[in-house]
């Protein structure tokens, strides 16, 4: 992996980290904003393969765990995973159609959310899923995948940037 690349995805993940912290915060709509670092953690994984969906994800939730969670390694373990399982269809589609990453963002984003609600909530006996469905998980959802149509093709061009940059570098040396 190259240091650009390492480099670029660390501020991408600090950039989403940040904006969703604070700006979309003031953005919200009934109280949901979206979940930038799941549009990083997606996207990456899906235009770079499932490792790199694994540890962006890994680095991502622990970013949030760090800063907002109960427990250290709960978010970075539901972000690594969803990263590890976008990433798996790195190879089967391709990254340069935007709607298919697309569904893979918004899937996840609510695989988040549910995942969210089984540990949080149903082991405490809370078992009104269809107003957190409706009230949280949906909208959400939603929001993210509107967000992702802008955020998702900046990710690609910075990738698509850095690719160039190595084959460029490569052919110097060949």
């Amino acid at each position: 992996m190259n240091i650009r690349r390492i480099l670029a995805n660390f501020i991408l993940v600090i950039f989403a980290f940040i904006m969703q912290t604070t700006v979309f915060r003031v953005l919200d709509f009934g109280g949901i904003s979206p979940n930038l670092l799941m549009i990083v953690v997606a996207s990456l994984g899906f235009i770079k393969g499932d490792k790199a969906g694994l540890l962006v994800g890994f680095f991502s939730g622990l970013l949030v765990d760090i800063f907002f969670g109960t427990y250290i390694g709960f978010f970075a373990l539901i972000y690594m995973y969803l990263g590890f399982i976008v990433g798996l269809f790195h190879a089967i589609f391709f990254s340069q159609n935007i709607a298919i990453p697309i569904v893979f963002i918004t899937v996840a984003d609510f695989l988040f959310g549910f995942i969210c609600y089984v540990l949080m909530f149903l082991f405490r006996t809370k078992f009104d899923i269809g107003y957190y469905m409706i009230t949280v998980i949906i909208p959400e959802m939603v929001y993210t995948a509107i967000v992702a149509i802008f955020f998702y093709p900046l990710i690609l061009m910075i990738h698509n940037r850095i690719d160039d940059r190595e084959q460029r570098s490569a052919k110097k040396f060949v």
